[in-house]
């Protein structure tokens, strides 16, 4: 237990950061509002007027950002396998090009059907 007591301490200061920046901020930040400020984002587009009372944003938008993630957090899987590179030898070398065949396959079919596009 004692290998983890500094990984435990950092995550507890890590959460009490977080907390107190989230609970302070309220307090100490300046409540300047504006149109500018409560407008909507769409990704660094201007946004598309709306119907009277609001309206829906287009589903591309969240599609593209999940492709996003998901391929972020595949791409993580490859830090730990280059930190234990020589560890791992053949066994290891083949293990990473199938899950790298598997991403570019995933890669090349969301492109194909046009996943990544933004019209």
């Amino acid at each position: 237990m004692n290998a983890y007591t500094p990984i435990l301490v950092l995550g507890a200061l890590a959460a009490g950061f977080a907390i107190f920046s989230v609970g302070i901020a309220p307090l100490t930040g300046p409540a300047r509002y504006n149109r500018a400020k409560l407008d909507r984002y769409e990704s660094g587009i201007e946004p598309s007027p709306l119907p009277e009372g609001g309206g829906r944003i287009s589903v591309r938008y969240f599609i593209i950002a999940m492709l996003f993630i998901v391929f972020d957090i595949e791409i993580i899987f490859l830090y730990p396998f280059a930190v234990a590179f020589d560890a791992l030898g053949w066994f290891g070398l083949v293990e990473m090009f199938i899950f790298m065949v598997t991403v570019f396959i995933a890669y090349a079919y969301v492109w194909r059907r046009g996943g990544l596009e933004w019209d």
